[in-house]
């Protein structure tokens, strides 16, 4: 399953991609060709996860190329679109970045075809770069997880929030890389799966992918995590990021953050798995990063039914930050960092 892809055609190529709305009950693709149908889908969540939007935004500089050349636009047009596509969600870092690394590519090259190529080669990179993180993940929980015989039973009890698999990258996926690569390895036993409020990402998309990889998995309200970590029903938890900072800050779904609360109240790994692009070593501390707020009806309106008195408002922030001393491990393509052991990403 390829999350985002490029398609060439015999009028330019197409970014063609999972409707992530749809899911879990209709599998639905969208091919774009315009810019602003590409902010649209990055804004609703049609394509979302930290990975994902990297290639999004490396496939939007394409995009706005090949649509400029179309209609006689100018370099400010380009640049215009270029930066919409850049600033489409601020928190996730990955999204500037792969719009960043092809802008510069098209700056120093005229060809379509070249930049083209190096919008494609980010997608490959993702592939591999989500394969090495599972397999070093996977390592690490082996080495810092109590081995099962010491509670009687087989396998690893996982707990993971919103959904860092194949859906939110190009495919494999980054907390569920590890997912997969300890349930190839036969230490698995049981992945919770929060809800993941207001969208429910886990819910719609992480246990759609669970199921799919024959999981044994159980969906969790998200406030009912802690509860299950307290209890001693988990191993370890393991989450992506959108954004990690140089001291080891991490941005995530908004709930993860009391997930490594529990964690660290319980003595049990909080595990960050996710690819050196969603590293940003120039932001200091995650008092620094910009916290997306959505709209209300996000958390007001369920299936196009008000839940709350009318005139009620919301606070709707995507993210929480969770600080570097909680964070067992950063797990990278490349490397594993403790932050709160006091290593730094930078």
């Amino acid at each position: 399953m390829q999350t985002i892809d490029w398609v060439p055609g015999p009028d330019g190529g197409a970014v063609v991609i999972i409707d992530q709305t749809a899911l879990p009950h209709e599998v639905r693709h969208l091919t774009i060709t315009d810019v602003d149908d590409l902010i649209d889908a990055i804004r609703r969540l049609a394509v979302r996860g930290a990975p994902a939007l990297g290639a999004a935004g490396a496939l939007g500089v394409v995009i706005a190329l090949q649509q400029g050349r179309a209609k006689g636009w100018d370099d400010d047009q380009v640049a215009d679109a270029i930066e919409r596509v850049r600033s489409a969600r601020p928190t996730a870092v990955n999204l500037a970045w792969g719009v960043d690394r092809i802008a510069a590519v098209a700056s120093s090259s005229g060809d379509l075809a070249v930049v083209e190529a190096a919008a494609r080669a980010v997608l490959d990179e993702d592939v591999a770069a989500n394969t090495a993180i599972g397999e070093r993940g996977a390592d690490l929980l082996a080495e810092i997880c109590a081995p099962s015989a010491e509670r009687g039973e087989p396998g690893l009890r996982l707990h993971t929030h919103c959904n860092a698999g194949a859906l939110a990258c190009v495919d494999v996926g980054t907390a569920l890389g590890v997912v997969r690569a300890v349930q190839a390895r036969g230490s698995l036993a049981r992945v919770y799966a929060d809800e993941t409020r207001p969208l429910l990402q886990g819910a719609r998309l992480t246990a759609w992918e669970l199921d799919r990889m024959g999981v044994d998995y159980r969906v969790v309200v998200d406030g009912a995590g802690p509860s299950l970590i307290a209890r001693g029903l988990v191993d370890a938890v393991v989450v992506g990021a959108d954004r990690v900072v140089a001291n080891g800050d991490v941005a995530n779904k908004i709930g993860t953050y009391p997930l490594a609360l529990a964690a660290a109240r319980a003595g049990i790994p909080f595990v960050v798995a996710a690819p050196e692009s969603t590293v940003d070593p120039a932001t200091p501390s995650g008092d620094a990063i910009t916290i997306e707020d959505r709209g209300d009806d996000e958390v007001l309106v369920w299936g196009g039914v008000s839940v709350a008195p009318h005139g009620a408002r919301a606070v709707n922030p995507a993210f929480d930050v969770t600080p570097a001393d909680l964070v067992t491990a950063v797990v990278t393509e490349r490397r594993v960092v403790r932050p709160a052991a006091g290593e730094r990403l930078a």
